[in-house]
């Protein structure tokens, strides 16, 4: 490009930028504006509080945590739930733990169980006790 090119375009783009500056609203000149609000939704992995969920330990080295549609819990909303456990081993048990919660079955028995629940914001942990590095899972509770 030559020198006059340059400048050429030097000057419009400056000219362009000044006269944006100076743009305004009809709004602005009488004195009044306007007020724009835009709502957002956020869609999270989240189980209705009142739900029930379903605890199981066991037989085998297995322990889990699912919601109602039988999908492993990973988020919860805060509120109160009902956990259905499921003990099916005398070498295991459920444990719950986090804010403001520890349930726990025995280790030496079997059976079934029925726990309400508030969960508050945070983490939580479910393990069984004899075997805490192997059957352990975690979840979050969102406020």
């Amino acid at each position: 490009m030559t020198r006059t090119r340059i400048a050429a375009v030097v000057g419009l783009a400056v000219l362009a930028l000044a006269l944006a500056g100076c743009g305004g609203s009809d709004d602005e000149a009488s004195g009044t504006t306007e007020t724009t609000t835009t709502e957002t939704t956020e869609t999270t992995d989240t189980t209705a509080s009142g739900t029930t969920l379903s605890a199981s330990v066991g037989p085998g080295f297995e322990i889990s945590l699912t919601n109602a549609d039988g999908s492993d819990v990973t988020t919860l909303a805060a509120g109160t739930y009902t956990i259905d456990v499921d003990d099916q081993s005398d070498a295991h048990n459920f444990h719950l733990t986090g804010t403001g919660v520890d349930e726990m079955t025995d280790v030496g028995g079997t059976g079934t169980d029925t726990w309400t629940v508030t969960l508050e914001a945070g983490s939580y942990h479910f393990q069984c006790d004899p075997h805490a590095s192997s059957m352990n899972g975690d979840f979050e509770v969102t406020g």
